[in-house]
């Protein structure tokens, strides 16, 4: 297995990128980037996922693999290939690219999910019904499933999403369209920081954790909009302008 040092220098020479051009892609000095080929450090969270996308590869591939990632809706093995990516072009490495595309989840239902997977892998020597019992055994315990079972099944499910969006709507937020639908959305593409009036600076998202979540215009126009999120324990609201810019908490709302 490879080290981070050697796979950094690898890539890097593989793009005929110098340690100073590097260093300017991630907002880092020249030294760093020595410091990470000579194996004295590795970066940071923050800087390992420049570099993931900077050379198009995950970050459990520039820390050497020592994860075996699977798909947590699919149970599928996750190469740099099939890894999903986010809107921004970051990685997921939850999920693969055919569960989860341009910030939303492909599946919402357990049975759509497994009828597709039994009608695409079973074959003479894995019956469908073998597929079957393998799929409803395994599915189930991957991290974007376990909600369903926390809320009693599909049908459950529906009615708490419709509950959720009634609540956004009761809040009555000036300028905030009607909310119609919610979608999945992982904390990471979301999860902004807001200023407070005593100065310090809070997320209140979990960047692993998936959300109910809609982005919606404003009714005054200009270039702000409404993002929305929630989950069991709470409701957010907030403005931001294009790209995530300028963000402002407008409610944080336990539920």
């Amino acid at each position: 297995m490879m080290e981070t040092k050697d796979i950094i220098l690898e890539l890097r020479t593989k793009k005929g990128l110098s340690q100073e051009e590097l260093a300017k892609m991630v907002f880092v000095t020249r030294q760093a980037v020595s410091r990470w080929e000579n194996g004295e450090t590795i970066p940071n969270t923050e800087t390992l996922k420049l570099l993931s996308k900077e050379f198009d590869v995950s970050i459990n591939t520039l820390l050497g693999s020592p994860q075996n990632l699977i798909c947590q809706c699919c149970g599928m093995p996750l190469e740099d290939t099939n890894i999903s990516k986010e809107p921004d072009g970051f990685f997921n490495e939850e999920y693969c690219k055919w569960c989860y595309a341009d910030g939303n989840f492909c599946y919402t239902s357990l049975e759509e999910l497994t009828d597709f997977l039994v009608g695409h892998m079973s074959n003479e020597n894995w019956p469908a019904e073998a597929a079957r019992a393998y799929f409803d055994e395994h599915l189930p315990k991957l991290n974007y499933w376990k909600r369903y079972a926390e809320l009693g099944g599909d049908e459950n499910f529906k009615k708490f999403k419709e509950q959720l969006i009634r609540e956004f709507n009761d809040l009555h937020i000036e300028g905030m369209p009607e909310v119609k639908t919610l979608n999945f959305l992982v904390g990471g593409y979301i999860n902004m920081e807001y200023s407070l009036p005593n100065g310090q600076k809070v997320k209140f998202l979990d960047d692993n954790t998936t959300y109910l979540a809609n982005q919606l215009e404003c009714e005054f126009g200009g270039n702000r909009c409404f993002g929305i999120a929630g989950n069991m324990d709470f409701l957010l609201v907030c403005t931001y302008e294009e790209n995530g810019e300028n963000p402002e908490l407008v409610i944080y709302k336990k539920r």
